[in-house]
């Protein structure tokens, strides 16, 4: 069977990427001050980091129904079935929006709901290559990738509080303290759900807490299994992004770690400036 891959911007994987791998990309809109912007498109890493420190109001949003069938149904001309990976059920709706329209396509489109996004996603779908060169059909593909859902870890380090009080995951007495006191949150991502993982003071703590928590998953959760490792900042300073990778690939030496600019979605409430690691099973 020929199968067509969909996934959007959430998933990390920029348009040049896409192009060269054969994925299909969705660029997700977001609205800043009133005015829709569309990832990757006419919202650059830039802009948006520029419009974000200026204090613009910014939201994420979800593509029309319409933009995500037209693709469907362009691609079911000459594919027998299309794998969707929307960003986890447990960050977006548009998971469960793709899951309603997937409806009406008799089983050709198959929706995963794997509990991922980001690299991590990214990872879901380089691992869905592999399985469909190897013969698995979508149904089977996206079967295996949901039992292997929990088979992936996220960290974030965030330099500022200002952006997760104004989503309202920190009340603003919360974030005050920790700007006296230069508490830097740690929050991680398992099982599709952000939430806080430690609090430490400064961002060299923050820093090692990360590759301590990435550290002992590998060796409890994912002892013997072969994972992906990654390094992951926001921000549009690319030096941020590569300092940061090489303190990652000193930290663990065997593995090649890579590198992504962490998805804008993720950027409207961690702000500028944060660092992450992951780490996903590798097909």
């Amino acid at each position: 069977m020929k199968t067509a891959i969909v996934t959007d911007t959430n998933s990390g994987i920029s348009a040049e990427e896409a192009r060269q791998r054969g994925i299909h990309l969705i660029s997700m809109p977001f609205t800043i001050d009133g005015q829709t912007y569309l990832e990757g498109k006419d919202c650059t890493p830039t802009m948006f980091f520029q419009k974000l420190r200026a204090g613009a109001r910014i939201s994420t949003s979800q593509p029309a129904p319409e933009e995500i069938t037209s693709l469907w149904e362009r691609l079911l001309q000459d594919h027998d079935a299309v794998l969707h990976f929307p960003m986890s059920a447990g960050l977006s709706g548009s998971c469960q929006t793709a899951k309603a329209l997937a409806r009406e396509y008799e089983d050709r489109v198959v929706v995963v709901d794997d509990h991922r996004i980001a690299v991590t996603l990214a990872q879901s779908i380089y691992n869905a290559q592999t399985l469909l060169d190897q013969g698995k059909t979508a149904h089977e593909v996206r079967d295996i990738l949901e039992q292997e859902k929990d088979e992936s870890s996220i960290y974030i380090a965030v330099n500022t509080v200002e952006y997760l009080k104004k989503s309202g995951r920190i009340t603003a007495a919360g974030a005050a303290m920790a700007a006296v006191l230069h508490i830097k949150p740690v929050l991680q991502i398992q099982g599709g759900k952000l939430d806080a993982y430690k609090k430490v003071r400064g961002m060299v703590q923050a820093k090692k807490t990360l590759l301590t928590a990435l550290s002992h998953d590998l060796s409890t959760r994912f002892s013997g299994k072969k994972m992906a490792i990654f390094s992951g900042y926001s921000g549009d300073d690319l030096s941020v992004g590569q300092q940061w990778q090489r303190e990652v690939q000193a930290a663990f030496p065997r593995h090649a770690v890579g590198l992504i600019s962490l998805p804008l979605s993720i950027c409207c409430h961690i702000g500028d400036g944060a660092v992450g690691v992951a780490c996903a099973k590798q097909w």
